[in-house]
């Protein structure tokens, strides 16, 4: 595994970062002792989104959906409630 220093490490940052996330991970030292070790990091697993009707077999909707309480919904916008 290669080893900068942390002077280099400043120096060359973005060619580091390029080079680890290619799979090279690397080693940062402090007056030759080591510090850190920087490796790359594997992407998350993308989650599984759930879709629109993904209750279409375990709920009912009633035929009247659209116009259950009508009525009263009316009677409360024309002020008559």
């Amino acid at each position: 595994m290669r080893t900068v220093n942390i002077h280099e490490a400043k120096t060359h940052l973005s060619r580091l970062i390029d080079a680890a996330m290619k799979g090279e991970s690397f080693i940062i030292a402090k007056a030759g002792k080591p510090v850190v070790r920087v490796s790359p990091i594997s992407a998350p697993e993308q989650q599984h989104k759930q879709r629109l009707g993904f209750l279409a077999s375990r709920i009912q909707v009633p035929d009247d959906f659209d116009h259950m309480g009508q009525d009263e919904i009316g009677s409360l916008f024309d002020g008559q409630a």
